[in-house]
């Protein structure tokens, strides 16, 4: 998986590329664990994003818990496999897709 950051002060972006799996999920949990203070705006991008499992499950829960904390988490281009996985698991309530 490849990710992109974009971080402009308090608006963090980042664009996943590839399979978000039990390999590549501690990745994007330690990007968001080094860059996430201070951030009040966070985006991801999903357009490119191939696959999501459980433990990528996990770190956008957990992402979401701090974000809710400090402002405001959204997921955007949202395929319509992983929009199915969202739905399935209930996650389609919890995060903020668009």
């Amino acid at each position: 998986m490849t990710i992109t950051k974009n971080q402009d002060g308090a608006h963090l972006d980042l664009a996943l590329e590839g399979r978000l799996d039990t390999t590549t999920a501690p990745h994007l949990e330690a990007e968001l664990k080094r860059s996430i203070d201070g951030v009040s705006d966070l985006s991801m991008d999903f357009a490119q994003l191939e696959y999501l499992s459980s433990a990528g499950l996990r770190v956008l829960l957990a992402a979401q818990k701090v974000m809710n904390r400090q402002g405001k988490m959204v997921i955007r281009h949202v395929n319509e496999t992983i929009m199915e996985i969202f739905e399935v698991t209930g996650f389609s309530d919890i995060l903020t897709i668009e």
